[in-house]
């Protein structure tokens, strides 16, 4: 290789580092980018009785808890608006068979992630892990763990009905042990009142009961499952992957992070006080 040809192909190596195309490689994106909806409704179920996940306090119609600031998060960041957002509460065992109708474009509320339910809905990126233990009274010592319960046989154990936690309740004790509440709040005030010995409940969820009602309540340290939760959606809805893109986006900014110290932290209040 002559001189001069050495110098151009030097040059040329050159030019190719300092611009950046020595190759046919495009540039690696950034990742900042998040899909924008051009500012598209979504109507989105909740049911706003499961501290502090969604809950209205008593005199408001204004629901509360971490659903209502992460989805209004996501819509921020994707440039959409959940509609009637305020309105559209439903009861729980009703939430997933009516997204999967279509009658809503996605659903929250501590949704855990299901090959059974995946038949029938979409779901998101997991947002949160959660273990499923027992609820007791505060000063209970018939039982101290699952396996002390389950051998009692006249004691009850409560969940709320449809969810993953009743289902639970009924491998632990049976189906004649288990009670079904239509609601996490009843099924705590229950066992405050002694009608039941226990509730099967996500620790997140049921630490923030146990500070509302401190002193009445706690939570057994065993855990009985472990559980993913996530949004849905209907089979094949379009939503899916620019909510996922937002849910990336908030945890690596911290968002998600911030949202559950602010919900489940130590620090957490009842909204209602």
């Amino acid at each position: 290789m002559s001189k001069t040809s050495m110098c151009l192909s030097t040059s040329c190596l050159l030019a190719c580092l300092l611009l950046g195309a020595c190759n046919a490689t495009p540039p690696t994106p950034t990742g900042n980018e998040l899909p924008d909806l051009g500012g598209r409704t979504v109507t989105v179920a909740v049911d706003p009785s499961y501290l502090p996940f969604s809950y209205i306090c008593p005199g408001s119609t204004e629901p509360v808890g971490w659903d209502y600031d992460a989805i209004a998060e996501i819509c921020a960041r994707l440039n959409c608006k959940p509609i009637n957002f305020n309105a559209q509460e439903v009861a729980w065992f009703n939430l997933i068979a009516f997204v999967a109708e279509g009658q809503f474009d996605m659903a929250g509320d501590g949704i855990s992630i299901t090959e059974e339910r995946k038949l029938i809905v979409d779901f998101s990126d997991s947002y949160m892990e959660v273990a499923q233990v027992l609820m007791v009274q505060a000063g209970e010592s018939r039982f101290t763990n699952p396996a002390e319960l389950q051998a009692d046989g006249s004691l009850l154990v409560g969940s709320q009905v449809g969810t993953t936690n009743f289902d639970q309740a009924v491998l632990l004790v049976g189906e004649s042990r288990a009670v079904a509440f239509d609601s996490f709040d009843d099924a705590v005030a229950a066992l405050i009142n002694n009608e039941i010995a226990a509730i099967v409940i996500d620790d997140q969820a049921g630490e923030s009961y146990v500070d509302v009602n401190a002193g009445k309540i706690k939570l057994l340290a065993d855990e009985l499952a472990v559980d993913q939760l996530g949004f849905i959606f209907p089979k094949g809805s379009p939503l899916v992957e620019p909510v996922n893109a937002a849910l990336a986006a908030m945890r690596a900014d911290g968002t998600l992070q911030s949202l559950e110290e602010k919900w489940f932290g130590p620090d957490f209040t009842h909204p209602c006080e």
